[in-house]
């Protein structure tokens, strides 16, 4: 290898290496409110829809911002755009800590959500770095970064019962839950310094010179917006679980806090640390067959967790009365499906994001981040949504109600896509799906989809013949 390859080769592991840190850190600060939304309940003395939507206002402002932070990473650098989005945060997240009234607690959340924004800047700045033949690992491994979820379910409980009410370093770092968004602020500025002065100082900008109209152009394309609904499915849907899931155990199970989030962190893990095994899988084996897998699993775990738990009354003729059938999904029970759950949803979500390289070469940062955008946006409804429908319905399994009919909606929509294109390319293929040993016949089957059936000219012809 030369001198030059060599070079490059370190560049890009030091850009994947500081920018997954980076995006590590600021999910970690975008979701802090998951753990330290107990402790906010009990200062304001709120509900459980005044809480969700702390949570949920942090979750709308990382997702409306990832699409021109894809677009700025594209035209400027990567580095630039992390780096930016680093010391940026840094000020929301001071001022999470000194929040007096809910009300301006809301507002201090939605600026800390910006931190949410980085996945786009990185997943453009990964990518620009890193060869055709690879990027799917190394977007894998900073995908990973997702695991920033489980930082403060580790670390608030423990900060926030080791801290004295009065803080340290006299009062710079404050007491109770306030102390972690201040120690946060701090590392965000750290890890600023560090992305600037640890990364290449040249940025690869594949969309320097285009025009915005171009650079949005591919926004134009069905498959981007389908795919943002799978990313719903896959992200949205885990943010909002991540957020959701410590409040779920203690109010349903009457679980302490800190026992809640580690349980959580059970559900993290696999749905960020599988990523990149999610990534290899889907060279492997091919997205579409990698999504079939995701949707299934995730309906038959979310549907065995919606059932309402209860049991049968049965009157016999004397009118005596018996229990029948009776249902409950214990702690242990639970805590393995939404294991479950999170493992597909960590393999899902590199499956997706698996397909933008190939299909958008050139607008990784454009379709990336309406993908991230409108996928996080699923973050920022389905927490109010569960809040609400557990209001309606006086069933806290509602919430898995909620995620088994989006995630059906997507496996219907994506099924039908995809039977369509088989009997569209070919009648003869309707019952055969990604075989390798079949060559596409035209420039635009779904747009070049790679994942659908290839057709040679023996096939064509005895499809002709049928």
């Amino acid at each position: 290898m030369s001198s030059d390859a060599e070079s490059t080769e370190r560049g890009r592991g030091r850009v994947l290496a500081v920018s997954t840190v980076g995006f590590t850190l600021m999910f970690a600060v975008w979701l802090m409110f998951g753990v330290l939304g107990i402790k906010i309940r009990d200062e304001f003395g709120l509900n459980d829809v005044q809480l969700s939507w702390i949570t949920a206002v942090a979750v709308l402002n990382g997702s409306i911002w990832r699409l021109p932070a894809g677009i700025a990473a594209d035209r400027w650098g990567g580095r630039k755009v992390f780096v930016v989005m680093l010391a940026f945060t840094a000020l929301p997240a001071y001022l999470v800590s000194t929040a007096s009234s809910y009300a301006v607690l809301l507002v201090y959340a939605f600026l800390v959500g910006f931190a949410g924004n980085a996945f786009s800047a990185g997943i453009a700045w990964v990518s620009a770095w890193w060869p055709q033949g690879r990027k799917g690992m190394a977007l894998g491994v900073f995908g990973a970064g997702n695991v920033g979820a489980s930082v403060t379910k580790f670390i608030g409980p423990a900060m926030i019962a080791a801290v004295p009410a009065g803080g340290l370093l006299f009062g710079v770092i404050p007491g109770g839950w306030r102390s972690v968004p201040m120690v946060y602020a701090i590392l965000l500025v750290i890890m600023a310094a560090v992305t600037w002065f640890g990364t290449p100082h040249h940025d690869h900008t594949p969309g320097r010179g285009r025009s915005f109209k171009e650079l949005l152009a591919p926004l134009k394309h069905a498959r981007a917006w389908r795919f943002s609904l799978y990313y719903a499915v896959v992200f949205g849907a885990y943010v909002a679980l991540a957020a959701w899931l410590p409040k779920y155990y203690v109010d349903v199970y009457d679980v302490p806090l800190s026992k809640a989030a580690l349980l959580t962190a059970l559900f993290i893990f696999p749905a960020s640390l599988l990523r990149p095994v999610g990534g290899w899988i889907s060279d492997k084996f091919g997205a579409r067959r990698v999504m079939y897998a995701t949707f299934g699993t995730m309906l038959v775990a979310s549907g065995v967790l919606m059932m309402p738990y209860g049991h049968i009354v049965v009157l016999d003729g004397e009118g005596a009365a018996s229990e029948v059938l009776p249902w409950h999904v214990g702690v242990v029970l639970f805590t393995v499906l939404v294991f479950v759950i999170g493992c597909a949803m960590g393999i899902g979500k590199a499956a997706v994001y698996k397909h933008i390289p190939e299909y958008f070469p050139h607008d990784v940062g454009a379709v990336g981040g309406l993908v991230g955008s409108l996928g996080a946006l699923g973050g920022f409804f389905l927490p109010p949504l569960f809040a609400y429908t557990t209001s309606w319905t006086g069933l806290p399994q509602s919430t898995f109600f909620v995620l088994f009919a989006l995630t059906l909606v997507a496996a219907v929509w994506m099924h039908v896509t995809v039977v369509n294109l088989l009997h569209s390319a070919s009648p003869g293929l309707t019952h055969k799906f990604e075989h390798d040993q079949l060559t596409t016949t035209a420039t635009d089957i779904e747009e070049a989809v790679p994942a659908v059936p290839r057709v040679t000219a023996s096939t064509r012809s005895a499809g002709a013949h049928s």
